[in-house]
Formats: structure tokens, sequence, C-alpha cells
């Protein structure tokens, strides 16, 4: 699943995480002048002009020797600091200070200020986002040390909620390799007791079917209920099937937008599907662009978990209404798959069924380090609606595909086990957007629906990075042995498991069956570096059982 964004605004918060992270975790000190350390009844102090010399020339005067001793940094550790300290980064200082006066940037800055507190003990976070966006007007863009120079005051740092922070960091990372590893042992498992299938004798479900490809167009929408108006692409067929011609529905993510879903819809075009792709105005690109310009005050309305879900609903009225018109009564509208990625996937969980439970959220939103999961910070969002019942069920959706899906805290297991048809759940390990471990590992066990499916990607990032702009893969590009799969295959793994499924279960065509098997990802992969792991409902309960055992040997935080 390599799915485009377009999310601008991941830039700033990608800087920030990174360079709050970095500094809590590798050698938390800042400073104005000087910063103080705070350690139970411990009150130090660490001036300015050591890390500036520091940075400058690498020499360690006896200032700042006595911290990296505390710290126990070895001299690969003391060389990345260094590095960090004057790492550039590009970014548009007006956008970035619009972003942090979101209610998502303000959250983010609000967390790190409970660790890097103005002196006397009050939250940093004003003095942050003032530095940050005076730093990044600088010639030379944004670095840590341009972002000490200009705090306005001494900083003190909370070091035993520091460690607790780096302490949480580790065990994530540590459940996010554990996972990749144990989900790959239990695909193997499953592979070896279906049955063997020569899939070199079957059609390559990674090439492009033979139907071709009608020009796109594109339909202007408004649903007077809602007072809400909106763009749909539209993908056919040039040769249609004898029977009834499937239909998909595509869900875009956050700040992106219909046209960036194109390879996935030709793809299925050229299979005999229509696919139709809505635009969600109210978290879509255009959103971002609005945001960055001056325009609106927030990256996404919050009506959009409401408005999303429904925008498919009444696309699916309007293609009952323009049926036979427009398509000589050829569409099976009683029986439609939904494609749906990150707040996408959201979308699609909620038509499938899923129902919120604001009370699980609330529980996930104020757990320590609950911000490790940055999907949070766009769930949490939700705990402003309106606190009743919503069903955003639509009884003519039969089966959906979720990639990268945001869902595992505003549903919780209460809401997900409400979902009955057939779902596809697709997740990365490299997404730090909706971290697997937190949003799809997780959550996979708890769909009670017999036909699932969980399909793990190594490299897959969210992002199609690829498509980015220069000042993203200039942020991508700094961070060191970071190496990314080959978007091609990203799309083939994509492309021939979301083909498979939605033939399977909305075509009805048994024939595909074969290729929802664990043995289907083994044999893609056998020559590649970055595999892809399917599992089904038989690894379920052992998924369940390893969660459990994480969660009773790593306490301090549950994944």
């Amino acid at each position: 699943m390599i799915f485009v964004d377009n999310f601008n605004s991941m830039r700033f918060l990608s800087l920030i995480i990174a360079t709050f992270f970095t500094v809590l975790t590798a050698f938390p000190i800042l400073a104005a002048e000087q910063v103080y350390l705070i350690y139970g009844g411990l009150n130090l102090s660490v001036r300015i002009s050591s890390l500036e010399k520091f940075a400058q020339t690498g020499i360690v005067d006896k200032n700042l020797e006595f911290y990296f001793n505390i710290g126990g940094l070895n001299e690969s550790e003391k060389n990345k600091f260094r590095e960090a300290l004057f790492q550039p980064h590009k970014i548009n200082p007006v956008q970035l200070s619009r972003f942090l006066k979101t209610q998502i940037g303000e959250e983010i800055l609000t967390n790190f200020g409970k660790f890097m507190k103005i002196q006397g003990g009050r939250n940093g976070k004003y003095a942050l986002r003032g530095a940050l966006v005076q730093a990044a007007f600088e010639p030379e863009g944004l670095t840590l040390i341009n972002v000490l120079r200009k705090l306005p005051t001494n900083l003190q740092i909370d070091l035993e909620q520091t460690f607790a922070l780096s302490d949480a960091i580790k065990i994530v990372v540590k459940a996010t390799q554990l996972f990749s590893v144990e989900i790959a042992q239990l695909s193997t498992i499953e592979a070896k007791k279906e049955k063997p299938v020569n899939f070199s004798n079957l059609r390559d479900l990674r090439q492009p079917g033979t139907l071709g490809i009608a020009p796109k167009k594109r339909w202007l929408l408004t649903d007077k209920n809602r007072n809400r108006r909106f763009y749909v692409d539209l993908y056919k067929p040039k040769k249609w099937r004898q029977e009834k011609t499937p239909v998909i529905i595509m869900s875009h993510g956050l700040a992106s937008r219909p046209e960036d879903f194109y390879k996935h819809a030709e793809y299925l075009t050229s299979y005999g599907y229509v696919v139709v792709i809505p635009q969600h105005p109210g978290s879509d690109y255009q959103k971002i662009q609005d945001l960055l310009g001056g325009y609106t005050g927030e990256i996404f309305d919050i009506n959009e978990f409401k408005d999303r879900p429904q925008d498919i609903s009444y696309v699916i009225d309007e293609l009952e209404r323009r049926n036979q018109t427009e398509f000589k009564g050829k569409l099976d509208l009683k029986n439609v798959g939904v494609l749906g990625h990150s707040l996408g996937g959201y979308t699609a969980l909620a038509l499938a069924g899923a129902t919120l439970h604001f009370e699980n959220l609330e529980r996930e939103c104020n757990k320590k380090f609950s911000y490790l999961n940055l999907s949070l910070l766009l769930q949490c969002r939700a705990l402003k609606l309106e606190k009743k019942s919503y069903n955003f069920r639509d009884e003519r959706v039969k089966a959906i595909f979720a990639a990268n899906p945001v869902n595992s805290s505003i549903f919780g297991s209460q809401g997900l086990s409400q979902i009955k048809i057939p779902v596809f759940i697709g997740a990365g390990n490299y997404d730090a957007a909706t971290p697997a471990i937190f949003e799809q590992i997780r959550s996979f066990p708890w769909l009670r629906t017999p036909d699932k499916y969980l399909l793990l990607v190594e490299g897959q990032a969210h992002l199609d990075f690829s498509n980015l702009d220069a000042g993203m893969t200039n942020i991508i590009e700094s961070i060191s042995n970071l190496t990314l799969p080959n978007p091609e295959l990203l799309y083939q793994y994509s492309n021939a498991l979301m083909l498979a499924f939605f033939e399977n279960y909305i075509s009805k065509n048994s024939d595909y069956r074969p290729y929802l098997q664990a043995s289907y990802t083994t044999y893609l992969s056998q020559k590649e570096p970055f595999k892809a792991y399917l599992i089904s409902q038989y690894s379920s309960e052992a998924l369940s059982q390893l969660i459990q055992k994480f969660i009773a040997e790593n306490y301090s935080i549950q994944p």
C-alpha cells in the first residue's frame, strides 16, 4: 500500500518530532544562556556556549564533559548529537507558525513543553514556538543551535520525565521490530498449512488487466441535506464485463485528493471495475493549502469524522440515480467495495459498521506519552464531537480494504467488533503517521468478522516518498541509514492483494481465492529485499496472545 497523502504539514510535524526526540532521547540538554536540569533534588545547569563550542569544533569542555559522562554517551552518540545541532532544515517560517497555532500544533508543543519548561516550572510551549519560528527565518534554515539561540529565556528540563519518555520510545521501537518478526513467522505457519499452489501458472496480478481505461470523468456533486459540495473522479473500463460491473469507492487520506489514487483506480478499472473517488473537502489537499496560505486556522474540520462516511454513501446514492441513464443499469450497487487510506481507512471501517467509542478514546488520549502514536493527534480531535451514538453503516458496502487506517482508539475493540463484513487491513513497519504497532497490529484481533486479513509490508512508510516535494525529501534524506523500497514494488503488492480481495468478496469470483493466502505473499516477495506478509483469522488468536504477553513484560507502555 503506497498511497499518496501530499501532507505538506507533515514536514512541520516530522521536523518538530525529530527535533525534540533527538534532543530528549540522545542528549536532553537545551539552553538559552543556560539550561537547568532537574532530577529529584538535583538542580544542575549547562552553558549554551559549551554546546556551541562543541558543535563548531567538537571540543568538549569541562562543563559539557560532566553531562556527557552522566548520560554515558559513547563517541558515536556524541558525533550524532553534534551533527544534529547544525543539521539544517529549510522550512517556510510563516507556514510553520500557522501550523503551530492549530490545535494539533499546539498540542505537540504542549506535550514537549511539559519536559522543556521555562525557568520557574511553567510549560515552555510558547517559548518553544517562538524559538522555532524565529530560527526558521535564519538564512541557513532551522537548526537546533538556532533554536537554542532564539529561546527567550532559560529552560529547565525534567530529566525524570525525559528518561521515562526515552524508555517509552525504546519500547515502541522494540515492539515494532518484534511484531514485524512475529507476523512474518505467523504468515510462514499459515503458508505451510495451505494447499500448495503454483502461482507461476496462474495469472500475474501484478500486471494490469486487459479491459482498458476510458477517459476519466469528473462530477460536481451537491448534497443539499448537508450543504456539502464536492467533486468525484470517475474511472470506467473501455470494455465492460458481460456480468454486472463491480464498483469500488475510494476514500483519500488527510490532506490528499482523488487524483492521488489514479494508479490504483486505473489498475482496478483495467480489470473491469468502475472506480469512483470523492473529494472530502474538510480534510483534503485544499484544506492544507488554505492553512498554509492563512485562510483557515485548522488542518481539518472535526465534522469530517461524520461527513466522510456520508460522502461515500451519497456517492453510492448518486450512482444509483445515474445507473440506468449513464451506465445502462450495468452497475452492481448492492455489493460495493470501499478502499480507504489513513483517515480514509477510518472512513471505510465506519461504513463497514465500526462505531465510535468515546470512553475508550478519552482513556487513550489521556495516557502518558500517548503522542508517540502520532495518529492520536488526529483521533483525539473527535472528542470535540457531540457524545452520542453514530451509525455510518451502509448495507450496500459488502467489503472494505483499509490501508494504514486510523482506527484503534477512536473505535476500540468494542467499536471494531461490530463489523460483520470482510475486511482487509494493510500496514507498514516504517509508518510513523499511523504506527502499525498501535493502529493495525493491535486492532486486528479486535475484528470479529471471520473474513479478515492483515498485510504487513516491510519498509512501507505511509506516504509515497517518490511524490514528495523537495523540502520533505531533504528531511527524509537527512535520516541516516534509512533505505526505502521501490514505490513500484509497493504498488505491485497492494494492487495484487486488493484485486484478489475485491474479486473474491465483491465480484464473487472464487478463482481469486488462492491469492488470498500467506503463500501468495511469500511468492511475491521471494526475490525482493522488502517482504510482504499476510495473515488471516487463523492467526488472530495467536497474535492476540503475543500482544498480551508483550504488554505484561513491558507494562510501562501498552502497544
